[in-house]
């Protein structure tokens, strides 16, 4: 039976992310995932796509605050409710959202590490952000993700991957929120409705990748072989695949154990031949 092997949130988008054992699922999927963003001086989100360096800042969680750290600087606190701050209509691809700015101490201390004139802001509680209609239900939201609350892959798929790679990467390069195991290679592209401890989640579409999973987030530096084999085996319409979007029925609680119970299948997305 597959299992939830690996659970990872991400406080701050683009930045690197925390592992963890068990996590509570609000409303916006995983607690405190993607509240944050860091934005430019037009409001635009600024991500490794652009800035490779920001996976080198690390984020933890102590408490009541999330720690930043970064090599070369001293550790900066935020508070996980933030109050107050100045409102700001941020862009998240084709999305206006509302947001607050974080204070002047955080923008100063990304903008010196990036060398790149930006804000951090966060997602108000009473704020919205509707996921695409195309794709979810009316009342399905998230907070600063690309587009959807949950990001899903096995380890089986990664596997693959790596056997036909000439050197192996971690899953940490596909930012996923939650990794399955025990299950066949790609076996998530033709799952529809998963449960894990009671909640479900509906898996509408493949995840498109763009150039981060070529940045190695450690060094931060890029290589060439990562987006060239995914191209060779995972290219469809274009675009390249690994891992599917989801979105959550329920809150609760998630934890590293908990069985993954399959309900519906349906035709593999993106239809792309898995026997390599």
């Amino acid at each position: 039976m597959p299992i939830l092997s690996q659970i990872f949130l991400y406080p701050i988008k683009s930045l690197a992310g925390i592992q963890v054992q068990s996590w509570l699922v609000d409303k916006n999927g995983l607690r405190y995932d993607r509240k944050w963003m860091l934005v430019d001086e037009d409001g635009q989100f600024m991500s490794q796509r652009r800035l490779p360096q920001m996976a080198l800042i690390k984020t933890r969680i102590e408490q009541d605050h999330l720690i930043v750290s970064a090599a070369g600087m001293e550790d900066m606190r935020l508070a996980l409710q933030p109050d107050g701050g100045d409102d700001i209509e941020v862009i998240i691809w084709h999305d206006r959202c509302a947001a607050k700015i974080v204070s002047k101490q955080a923008d100063e201390w990304f903008s010196e590490f990036l060398n790149t004139k930006c804000s951090l802001v966060y997602h108000p509680d009473g704020s919205t952000r509707q996921v695409d209609q195309r794709y979810a239900k009316r009342d399905d939201q998230t907070a600063f993700a690309d587009g959807f609350p949950f990001l899903i892959t096995a380890e089986s798929s990664l596997q693959a991957l790596n056997e036909a790679m000439p050197f192996a990467i971690g899953m940490n390069r596909f930012r996923p929120n939650l990794v399955i195991s025990g299950c066949d290679r790609y076996a998530e592209d033709s799952w529809r409705r998963i449960r894990v401890n009671d909640i479900e989640f509906r898996l509408p579409k493949p995840c498109s990748r763009c150039s981060v999973p070529g940045i190695n987030p450690d060094t931060a530096i890029s290589d060439k072989e990562t987006l060239l084999m995914l191209s060779r085996l995972r290219k469809w319409e274009n675009r390249v695949y690994f891992g599917q979007n989801a979105l959550h029925d329920s809150l609760g609680e998630l934890a590293v154990g908990n069985a993954v119970d399959v309900l519906e299948t349906g035709s593999r997305q993106p239809p792309v031949n898995v026997e390599f």
